[in-house]
């Protein structure tokens, strides 16, 4: 089979992928530079030689390409349409320096994205970001995003300010979801940087499941090494749902996988490669040994539902 053969949606990438040269060079703060020592020291191979090509093998293996991502949109398309993409999610993500700079080690604008949205007739899911320390600011930003530049999605990373989601100033963007009528997503499980962990945990997403039923939330990230709390939330509540971004599919905890290939966890777990490859993530996901029917819905099929694709 071949990688068109299966629909995908990608629902957890960033700037880099439509605009890679607005992306900036986050690996110049202190919590990039450790991780890329640690937890993503295969990302920080160097690349081959001047005039040695890498091998389509090896290239999927790791390195630097990985987080090239596309100059335009246009180049995007050319890759989703040549990969099997149908949609990917791309974030104006805000993410916060809770050690060491106390200020925004992300933060792009919305404005790039909203163009990549308009420019692929849809076909790039526009998703707004959340500073909880500025709640009305960033809830009027997310307001403007949905009704002005077509965005259907929220996401956002608790973990850098040190603040669990069921902090009392998430509370004001889940509401405003709700109004909208669009889903909110954010990281559970250990931060890859360093940064706070602990509110990370994913069983502090039952609170917010509870409070807010008719919202749907994507516990981002596998919420490693919490995975059984993370099934657990995945499996208790109807609204929740759960994707497997930022790990590359031959690295997944094998209880998250024997839970995605079960009657509990596969219709509630979304596909994302959070800037890691289009083609190296899904590749490697087609060659996890689980039942066809579990890849075609957590591909695909899953993120319909949880965006409400079909509702247009």
């Amino acid at each position: 089979m071949e990688l068109t053969d299966y629909p995908t949606i990608d629902v957890m990438n960033h700037l880099l992928e439509v605009r890679s040269s607005l992306a900036g060079n986050p690996f110049e703060f202190r919590e990039f530079q450790i991780m890329l020592d640690t937890t993503f020291k295969a990302l920080s191979k160097p690349p081959p030689p001047a005039g040695e090509e890498e091998s389509p093998k090896k290239k999927r293996a790791g390195g630097a390409g990985m987080l090239a991502g596309h100059a335009t949109t246009e180049e995007c398309l050319a890759d989703m349409d040549e990969l099997g993409y149908t949609h990917i999610s791309v974030c104006a993500t805000k993410m916060w320096s809770y050690y060491y700079h106390r200020d925004f080690i992300m933060n792009y604008p919305i404005e790039p994205v909203g163009e990549a949205v308009a420019e692929s007739g849809g076909r790039i899911i526009g998703t707004a970001s959340y500073d909880p320390f500025r709640v009305t600011e960033s809830c009027a930003e997310v307001e403007h995003s949905v009704k002005e530049l077509g965005f259907r999605y929220v996401w956002f990373h608790p973990l850098s300010y040190g603040l669990a989601p069921n902090d009392r100033r998430f509370y004001p963007l889940y509401a405003k979801c709700v109004e909208l009528d669009i889903p909110v997503g954010f990281q559970v499980g250990q931060s890859a940087e360093v940064l706070p962990s602990d509110c990370g945990r994913p069983m502090l997403a039952d609170d917010v499941a509870i409070e807010f039923p008719d919202l749907r939330i994507n516990l981002s990230h596998t919420g490693w090494p919490w995975v059984d709390e993370w099934c657990s939330m995945l499996w208790r509540h109807p609204n929740v749902f759960g994707d497997i971004s930022a790990y590359y599919p031959h690295s997944l905890d094998d209880r998250l996988v024997r839970f995605m290939d079960s009657s509990r966890g596969r219709h509630k777990v979304l596909f994302g490669t959070n800037g890691l490859g289009l083609e190296r993530c899904k590749a490697e996901f087609l060659e996890l040994e689980i039942a066809e029917e579990t890849k075609r819905a957590v591909l695909h099929d899953n993120a319909v539902r949880f965006f409400a694709l079909n509702d247009n």
